[in-house]
């Protein structure tokens, strides 16, 4: 399926790139590039039932104002669009789609210039939407990660509570990212500050502090020009020397593990909030964590090592969840055709944490 999606939307985007000159209007952007993206997931563009164009929705005084798309699945929407020219820079014009989304039943929103998507919902407060996405499909920069989220929009993929299960954690890793590109390009005063203090005891005067943001600067560079030299001479086999201290990883460090080389993937991270939120049952989110190794993604108890509450092993062609609700060290490998599976695992998952509690 999702080969199948990101040929299709591939081809959209050299539509977009073939026809964009000619397309003057926000209505010819509607017809030529976000049309063909909703049928691309599924839904019926010419069943009025499925999918709605020119929605009106009354909001407060104002009679008349219409959304325009509405996506239904079994006769509930799920998904609101409101489109705007290709020229447009779409993350300047969500205002008009937080008003509709504050009347609308759907949880979730869309905002599109035809080749970039950006999906909105409610973590904040409920019924009001956020002012950030959650997660942003570009059409140029297609992602396996994304078309794995995306699947979940379709009509035969749709999964409400996987897709809010994960949203928190796209959302904020989406902005400690930025966060962090940031302080690559420009360091902070703070960022600075806080590096510098860890290993310099006099005091940063102002003199200082340009001196110190400057290295910082050349640090960050040198130490990211290091790990990316490191990872195309594994890649190519080269046996040269290369940087030994080189942490990819954004998860917390095991600290049975040497120097680690590897990533936390996007899709670890979903299947640590999905399991999180089966948890969620009998514990508070702070006693759920993680860790990441080479051979597998451990989540624990309590940060503990000796209390495992499952594995996952992402890292080859079939994916598995590793269980213990057997009580021995060793768990007990499950194939996962696709992470919503997780939630077949429940019972055994609140088995292992009853072994602890």
């Amino acid at each position: 399926m999702e080969a199948e999606i990101k040929l299709k939307l591939e081809q959209l985007h050299a539509r977009v790139d073939t026809l964009k000159e000619q397309i003057n209007t926000e209505e010819a952007t509607k017809n030529a590039f976000v049309m063909p993206f909703i049928q691309i997931l599924g839904y019926d563009i010419f069943n009025p039932t499925e999918v709605i164009p020119e929605f009106i929705c009354d909001i407060g005084t104002k009679k008349g104002e219409k959304i325009d798309y509405v996506i239904k699945k079994d006769n509930e929407p799920i998904l609101i669009i409101e489109c705007k020219h290709w020229k447009e820079n779409v993350n300047a014009h969500n205002s008009q789609l937080h008003r509709y989304y504050h009347v609308s039943k759907a949880r979730f929103g869309v905002l599109t210039n035809g080749h970039v998507y950006n999906f909105y919902t409610d973590l904040e407060k409920p019924n009001i939407m956020d002012e950030k996405p959650f997660f942003t499909l570009d059409l140029s920069n297609l992602k396996d990660a994304s078309l794995k989220i995306l699947e979940k929009f379709s009509k035969n993929g749709y999964n409400l509570e996987s897709i809010l299960d994960s949203a928190e954690g796209m959302k904020y890793i989406s902005a400690i990212r930025a966060e962090f590109e940031k302080e690559l390009k420009e360091p902070s005063d703070e960022i600075v500050k806080l590096l510098v203090n860890r290993f310099f005891d006099k005091p940063v005067t102002a003199s200082r502090l340009v001196s110190f943001k400057n290295y910082t600067r050349i640090a960050f560079g040198n130490s990211i020009n290091e790990s990316i030299n490191f990872r195309l001479q594994n890649a190519l086999n080269i046996n040269e020397n290369v940087p030994t201290k080189t942490v990819d990883a954004i998860s917390p460090i095991d600290d049975n593990v040497d120097n680690p080389k590897f990533i936390t993937t996007e899709e670890e991270i979903e299947g640590f909030q999905i399991v999180k939120a089966i948890l969620r049952e009998k514990l508070v989110a702070s006693r759920i964590a993680f860790r990441d190794t080479q051979s597998y993604f451990g989540i624990l108890l309590d940060d503990n090592n000796r209390k495992p509450l499952c594995r996952l092993h992402f890292n080859s062609a079939n994916k598995y969840i590793e269980l213990f609700n057997n009580g021995k060290d060793n768990g007990e490998k499950r194939l996962l055709n696709t992470l919503d599976e997780i939630y077949n695992y429940k019972s055994e998952l609140l088995e292992t944490l009853g072994q602890y509690e």
